[in-house]
């Protein structure tokens, strides 16, 4: 089964590669930066945390944004040890600096899909979840147009980021009742 997955996820890289274009590798590029340490998730969620009526929403974000990190970063990376793409193409092919880290899952992507799944799950209406939704898909397309992850990297991301989302609101949602933060 892995060879075959191997396989997917080299076809995917080579098709992506095709559609490469000046212009888009600069977007690509940015919206890559925008996931980088969850900046632009730390930025979303603080307007989340200033407006009473959705406080609650904004420390669930960070409670996530914790629990990925520890899940992706911490534990499934440094267990799977998969090696990321990039590292079979010379330097000058590369529009950003190699990742020293593992591939698996994609961080960028989990990160990016647990606040999707924060939002949707805290009843956040469809003009907050959409925009943050196009954000999370164009973070982890930009992943694996970059060739920092395989599709597999990015799909078991965004199911991780979902995973925590829905945990981190749960976990919330028992253990500290909605007036606690108002």
């Amino acid at each position: 089964m892995f060879p075959r997955i191997q396989s997917l996820d080299n076809r995917v890289l080579q098709n992506i590669s095709r559609i490469h274009r000046p212009k888009l590798n600069r977007i690509m590029v940015i919206a890559s930066k925008l996931g980088n340490g969850g900046i632009v998730w730390w930025a979303v969620c603080l307007p989340f945390l200033l407006h009473p009526r959705w406080r609650y929403t904004g420390v669930v974000i960070i409670l996530s944004l914790g629990l990925t990190s520890l899940m992706g970063e911490g534990i499934i990376k440094h267990t799977v040890k998969r090696v990321r793409p990039c590292h079979s193409f010379d330097e000058d092919e590369q529009l950003i600096k190699k990742p020293k880290y593992y591939s698996f899952p994609s961080g960028h992507t989990a990160s990016s899909f647990s606040v999707v799944s924060v939002v949707i799950f805290s009843g956040c209406p469809l003009y907050v979840v959409v925009p943050i939704f196009l954000i999370a898909l164009v973070i982890g397309f930009s992943r694996v147009y970059l060739r920092v992850h395989y599709l597999t990297d990015v799909v078991v991301g965004m199911v991780l980021g979902i995973v925590c989302g829905l945990v981190g609101v749960l976990l919330f949602t028992v253990f500290f009742p909605l007036h606690f933060l108002r």
